[in-house]
């Protein structure tokens, strides 16, 4: 196990993101802090082999985001991020894996994890999959998302909550985020600023009366705003 020793968050300066990396393979571990630390507002804090090790250094390392693997000795991804989210709920847990079975999938989001991405991801949707989940966001790789979104959808109730209808703009958004973009990659997309983007998810979360964005995207499957089969 590799570690890097940190007394903590410091205040000088713009407040950098603070990672732990999680992974049983060192080789994967040595190639995705080479990728993060090329970024001036990332802080690899550390390493963990195992679940276990990332659950006692994530306590004494405080990050603000765990890249987390699932299929691991000792302690899997899944308990490691149960525990974790248990003892430190702010701390965001983002996964980094080969695998998108639904068994796993459906765990490590009950289980507290906020972004699922597969390591054939590029080095870009890493990096902003991380400023992301950090800055609170959800982050779903496009196979995950429409097995997300397709268990939802099949246990709903069918008849949508009453809600405001959506401006033209509002839905562009709504269809693109139900991809699983990022608020960046929406306002790439839409040649708008991630700041409006902010803006038109907090009035469509306030028009449907609901609190996320699996909540909206679900809301508009029911309108037959978004159409599944095309995620």
């Amino acid at each position: 196990m590799e570690e890097s020793h940190a007394d903590g968050p410091t205040t000088e300066g713009p407040q950098k993101i603070r990672i732990l990396l999680v992974d049983d393979h060192p080789v994967v571990r040595k190639g995705t802090r080479e990728l993060l630390e090329g970024y001036p507002d990332f802080e690899v804090v550390g390493e963990a082999a195992d679940g276990l090790e990332a659950v006692k250094l994530s306590k004494n390392l405080e990050p603000n985001l765990i890249l987390m693997d699932v299929s691991m000795p000792n302690m899997n991804g899944i308990e490691a991020t149960r525990h974790i989210k248990a003892a430190q709920p702010t701390v965001a847990v983002l996964v980094l894996t080969s695998y998108d079975d639904d068994a796993y999938v459906f765990a490590l989001l009950e289980a507290g994890a906020a972004g699922y991405l597969l390591k054939n991801a590029r080095d870009e949707e890493i990096v902003n999959a991380v400023r992301a989940v950090a800055g609170g966001e959800s982050v779903l790789h496009p196979s995950v998302a429409k097995k997300v979104l397709g268990r939802f959808a099949a246990q709903s109730n069918p008849t949508p909550p009453s809600g405001e209808e959506l401006s033209n703009r509002e839905l562009e958004v709504l269809k693109i985020a139900a991809g699983g973009s990022t608020n960046k990659e929406i306002a790439r997309d839409l040649d708008i600023s991630p700041r409006t983007v902010q803006v038109h998810l907090a009035n469509i979360f306030s028009k449907l009366g609901v609190g996320s964005r699996t909540e909206a995207v679900l809301y508009g499957i029911r309108r037959g705003w978004i159409d599944p089969a095309a995620l």
